[in-house]
C-alpha cells in the first residue's frame, strides 16, 4: 500500500492504468474509493492516481487544516508518483483544492477538470461552525437527517444506481475529527475571481443543473472565469453527478483530455 508524505502526513494512494496521467481529487468527507462510477473507464486510457484527502481512507487525519495543506497534499501524491504534470481532476471541495493547487504551482498541471465546484470567494455562504458537530453523530443518524428522494443525487438516477451508492458510502472510511477540520478548512478560504482567472491552462467545468450543495450558477460563474474552459451541463443530475451523469461526464472527461493531449502532441 503506496503513501505519500506531506511534512509527516501520510497519504495512501493508488494507481492505475497507463498513459497521460490524471489526479483526482475527492470532495469532501469522502475517501478515493468514491470515484468508482468513473474510475475504471478512465483508468483504461489513462494512467490514474488517486488518494485519499487527510481525514479520509486510510490517510492520517489532521485536526486542523486549510485548502492550502490540501493542495500541498496533492502536490506530495505527485511527487511520490513521480509525475511532474497531471490533468488534474477535482470534485465539490477537491475542485477547489484543485484549483488552489493550479495557483500554487500552474506548471504541474496539464489541464483542469472540475466538477460540482465553484470560485470559493469570500461573499459566499459555508457551513456554520455550529453544524459541524452534526459529524460526531452515529452514522446511521446523519442517515436520517439526509433528505429522501435523490439523496442529492438527482432526478436522472436510479434507484439501483443510487442504492449502489448510499451502500458504498455506508463503508467508507473516514475520521470525525479530520472531516470536520476539513469543513473548517472550506469555512476559513476563500479565493478571488481575478486569481481564478489568472490560470490559463485548459479547463473542463461539470455541473448538474439539480446540484442543491453547489449551486449550478456557481459552475456557470467558474466556466466563465476561466479563460480557457467549456462548460458540460449534466441535466437530472445532483451533487454526485458521477452517479446520475456518469455516461455523459465520463465521455466529456475522455473527449478533453484527448483533445488536451493532441493538441500538446503538435510540433
Amino acid at each position: 500500500m503506496p503513501f505519500a508524505d506531506n511534512h509527516g502526513v501520510r497519504l495512501h494512494w493508488r494507481e492505475e492504468g497507463q498513459g497521460s496521467p490524471i489526479l483526482l481529487v475527492m470532495g469532501h468527507r469522502y475517501s478515493s474509493a468514491m470515484w468508482y462510477p468513473i474510475l475504471p473507464a478512465l483508468a483504461a486510457e489513462h494512467r490514474v492516481i488517486s488518494f485519499d484527502n487527510r481525514g479520509t481512507g486510510e490517510s492520517d487525519a489532521t485536526r486542523k487544516a486549510s485548502i492550502a495543506e490540501l493542495a500541498g497534499d496533492a502536490l506530495a501524491v505527485m511527487d511520490a508518483a513521480k509525475v511532474e504534470r497531471a490533468h488534474v481532476f477535482g470534485v465539490s471541495m477537491g475542485g477547489v483544492v484543485s484549483l488552489e493547487l493550479a495557483m500554487q504551482q500552474p506548471g504541474r498541471v496539464t489541464s483542469l477538470l472540475l466538477g460540482c465546484t465553484g470560485v470559493l470567494t469570500a461573499d459566499k455562504p459555508r457551513m456554520p461552525a455550529a453544524l459541524r458537530v452534526l459529524y460526531y453523530l452515529p452514522s446511521w443518524a446523519l442517515r436520517a437527517l439526509q433528505p429522501r428522494g435523490d439523496r442529492g443525487y438527482g432526478s436522472a438516477a436510479s434507484r439501483e444506481e443510487i442504492a449502489e451508492a448510499l451502500a458504498m458510502l455506508a463503508k467508507d472510511k473516514f475520521n470525525t475529527g479530520g472531516v470536520v477540520a476539513q469543513a473548517a478548512a472550506i469555512a476559513g478560504y476563500s479565493t478571488t475571481t481575478a486569481a481564478v482567472a489568472a490560470l490559463t491552462m485548459p479547463a473542463l467545468v461539470l455541473h448538474g443543473d439539480e446540484d442543491s450543495t453547489v449551486p449550478f450558477a456557481y459552475g456557470v460563474e467558474l466556466a466563465e472565469t476561466l479563460p480557457d474552459s467549456r462548460l458540460v451541463t449534466l441535466e437530472g443530475a445532483g451533487h454526485n453527478f458521477i452517479v446520475a451523469g456518469n455516461a455523459k461526464a465520463t465521455k466529456a472527461v475522455l473527449d478533453f483530455i484527448r483533445e488536451v493531449d493532441q493538441a500538446a502532441a503538435k510540433p
